[in-house]
């Protein structure tokens, strides 16, 4: 009986450890608009939320949790737009609620917009 109590045990603990954790991913949004999709996270990751007027969110490895780092520009390696606090939890789409599910076409309009001038900018 105690050998059967331990093996249920060890199945309940694997399956709660083992499982890679889904996160909301958004990867850039503007004040309150950030248009998340549903993502699975890699062994060793958390969800993370990253704010500064700029949203990101997304997996994120365990060691760059709950640390400032530098935000690149899209497509390059040494081109800083901004840092970044982006703070991590550890249970499934716990990093916020999806934002503004169906945004109207002026909430994309202006993210593109930003982004566009943003690239133009550091160019």
């Amino acid at each position: 009986a105690q050998a059967i109590r331990l093996k249920i045990f060890g199945k309940i603990l694997c399956f709660s450890l083992c499982q890679n954790l889904q996160c909301y991913k958004c990867s850039i949004g503007l004040w309150n608009v950030c248009l998340t999709t549903k993502t699975t996270c890699d062994v060793g990751q958390h969800c993370f939320s990253g704010d500064l007027k700029i949203k990101m969110k997304g997996c994120l490895d365990l060691a760059k949790c709950n640390k400032t780092e530098n935000v690149n520009l899209p497509g390059t390696s040494n081109t800083t737009m901004y840092t970044m606090l982006k703070t991590c939890c550890n249970t499934n789409l716990c990093n916020a609620a999806p934002g503004l599910p169906g945004a109207s076409a002026l909430s994309l309009a202006a993210v593109t917009m930003f982004s566009l001038l943003a690239a133009n900018f550091m160019v």
